[in-house]
């Protein structure tokens, strides 16, 4: 859905603008466009140039996301397909969405691991500094 100006006139974004609001580059944004990773055709201006809506930036964030956490590009790929084909793959969207999270625990667990680790470290030589000050 695209947002509304003040004077009622739908705004959408530049590519230059979109790359600012999600952290990416242009390049990103077109390869994501190109390699079916988006919901639906970026509009495009009579220019040519494409223009983003609020609903394709809030998609761009939530695949930014999914790559962010480790989803590999076939499985974000699968998962804007379930969603482009409309309801009645839910279970199939959710199944997905799980693996996932499961993975993501998985990391998540390992990375705290690590700082456990590294916080005792912390406080062997913290305590080591402040007997010898």
């Amino acid at each position: 859905m695209h947002s509304q100006s003040e004077t009622g006139r739908v705004t959408t974004l530049t590519i230059a603008e979109a790359a600012e609001r999600t952290g990416l580059t242009a390049h990103t944004l077109r390869y994501y466009e190109r390699d079916g990773l988006m919901l639906d055709q970026v509009e495009r201006a009579a220019s040519g140039h494409r223009r983003y809506s609020d609903r394709d930036v809030a998609w761009i964030e939530l695949i930014t996301r999914l790559r962010a956490t480790g989803m590999p590009i076939r499985d974000v790929r699968r998962y804007a397909a379930l969603v482009r084909e409309g309801a009645g793959n839910e279970a199939e969207r959710l199944a997905l969405l799980l693996s996932h999270r499961e993975l993501v625990e998985r990391k998540l667990a390992e990375v705290t691991a690590h700082l456990r680790a590294i916080d005792h470290k912390i406080a062997l030589y913290e305590s080591k500094v402040e007997g010898t000050a």
